[in-house]
Protein backbone atom coordinates (compact mmCIF):
# COMPACT_ATOMS: atom_id res chain seq x y z
CA UNK A 1 0.00 0.00 0.00
CA UNK A 2 1.40 3.45 -0.90
CA UNK A 3 2.49 5.62 1.99
CA UNK A 4 0.92 8.80 0.64
CA UNK A 5 -2.73 9.25 1.57
CA UNK A 6 -5.36 10.09 -1.01
CA UNK A 7 -5.92 13.84 -1.19
CA UNK A 8 -9.09 15.46 -2.55
CA UNK A 9 -8.80 17.02 -6.00
CA UNK A 10 -9.38 20.67 -6.70
CA UNK A 11 -11.14 21.67 -9.92
CA UNK A 12 -8.77 21.55 -12.87
CA UNK A 13 -6.21 19.22 -11.26
CA UNK A 14 -5.47 15.62 -11.99
CA UNK A 15 -5.69 12.76 -9.52
CA UNK A 16 -2.92 12.76 -6.91
CA UNK A 17 0.13 10.75 -7.84
CA UNK A 18 0.67 7.83 -5.47
CA UNK A 19 4.17 6.44 -4.98
CA UNK A 20 5.31 3.21 -3.36
CA UNK A 21 7.96 3.33 -0.63
CA UNK A 22 10.50 1.93 -3.09
CA UNK A 23 9.74 4.68 -5.61
CA UNK A 24 9.76 7.34 -2.89
CA UNK A 25 13.18 6.13 -1.64
CA UNK A 26 14.59 6.24 -5.20
CA UNK A 27 13.33 9.79 -5.74
CA UNK A 28 14.66 10.97 -2.36
CA UNK A 29 18.12 9.78 -3.36
CA UNK A 30 17.88 11.58 -6.71
CA UNK A 31 16.68 14.79 -5.04
CA UNK A 32 19.46 14.90 -2.46
CA UNK A 33 21.83 17.02 -4.58
CA UNK A 34 19.14 19.35 -5.96
CA UNK A 35 18.82 22.99 -4.94
CA UNK A 36 15.37 24.56 -4.43
CA UNK A 37 14.04 26.00 -7.69
CA UNK A 38 10.84 27.45 -6.18
CA UNK A 39 10.79 29.70 -3.14
CA UNK A 40 7.42 30.35 -1.55
CA UNK A 41 6.87 33.76 0.00
CA UNK A 42 4.54 35.01 2.68
CA UNK A 43 1.76 35.37 0.09
CA UNK A 44 1.55 31.56 -0.14
CA UNK A 45 0.20 29.80 -3.22
CA UNK A 46 -0.38 32.59 -5.69
CA UNK A 47 -1.32 31.89 -9.32
CA UNK A 48 2.23 32.89 -10.32
CA UNK A 49 3.76 30.39 -7.87
CA UNK A 50 1.47 27.63 -9.14
CA UNK A 51 2.32 28.42 -12.76
CA UNK A 52 6.06 28.52 -12.08
CA UNK A 53 5.90 25.26 -10.12
CA UNK A 54 4.00 23.56 -12.95
CA UNK A 55 6.59 24.84 -15.45
CA UNK A 56 9.47 23.63 -13.28
CA UNK A 57 7.86 20.18 -12.96
CA UNK A 58 7.43 20.01 -16.75
CA UNK A 59 11.10 20.91 -17.23
CA UNK A 60 12.65 18.82 -14.43
CA UNK A 61 10.05 16.30 -13.14
CA UNK A 62 11.72 16.33 -9.69
CA UNK A 63 12.12 19.66 -7.88
CA UNK A 64 12.77 21.10 -4.44
CA UNK A 65 10.55 23.85 -3.06
CA UNK A 66 11.53 26.07 -0.13
CA UNK A 67 8.81 27.50 2.10
CA UNK A 68 9.03 30.30 4.66
CA UNK A 69 9.74 29.32 8.26
CA UNK A 70 7.04 29.28 10.87
CA UNK A 71 4.39 26.81 11.89
CA UNK A 72 5.16 23.20 10.90
CA UNK A 73 1.50 22.30 10.28
CA UNK A 74 1.06 25.34 8.02
CA UNK A 75 4.15 24.31 5.99
CA UNK A 76 2.88 20.73 5.72
CA UNK A 77 -0.48 21.97 4.42
CA UNK A 78 1.26 24.38 2.04
CA UNK A 79 3.35 21.58 0.50
CA UNK A 80 0.33 19.25 0.33
CA UNK A 81 -1.77 21.93 -1.37
CA UNK A 82 1.01 22.71 -3.84
CA UNK A 83 1.33 19.03 -4.74
CA UNK A 84 -2.44 18.66 -5.05
CA UNK A 85 -2.84 21.78 -7.22
CA UNK A 86 0.02 20.83 -9.55
CA UNK A 87 -0.92 17.14 -9.85
CA UNK A 88 2.39 16.05 -8.35
CA UNK A 89 3.47 13.83 -5.47
CA UNK A 90 5.07 15.18 -2.31
CA UNK A 91 8.08 12.87 -2.06
CA UNK A 92 9.36 14.22 1.25
CA UNK A 93 9.50 17.27 3.47
CA UNK A 94 12.49 18.11 5.61
CA UNK A 95 12.30 21.36 7.54
CA UNK A 96 11.37 24.17 5.16
CA UNK A 97 12.10 22.17 2.00
CA UNK A 98 9.74 19.85 0.15
CA UNK A 99 10.44 17.61 -2.84
CA UNK A 100 7.81 17.28 -5.58
CA UNK A 101 7.68 14.76 -8.43
CA UNK A 102 5.48 14.69 -11.52
CA UNK A 103 6.45 12.52 -14.48
CA UNK A 104 6.55 14.17 -17.89
CA UNK A 105 4.61 12.68 -20.81
CA UNK A 106 7.98 11.29 -21.94
CA UNK A 107 9.59 10.60 -18.53
CA UNK A 108 13.29 11.39 -18.20
CA UNK A 109 13.54 9.98 -14.67
CA UNK A 110 13.01 6.26 -14.55
CA UNK A 111 11.60 5.05 -11.26
CA UNK A 112 11.35 1.43 -10.12
CA UNK A 113 8.10 -0.46 -10.47
CA UNK A 114 5.97 -0.54 -7.38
Amino acid sequence: MPAMGHLPNLPGTSAPLLLSERQRKHLKARAHALKPVIRLGNAGLTPAVLAETARALEDHELIKVKAPGGDREARDELFAALARRTGSALVQRIGNVGVLYRPAPQPRILIPDR
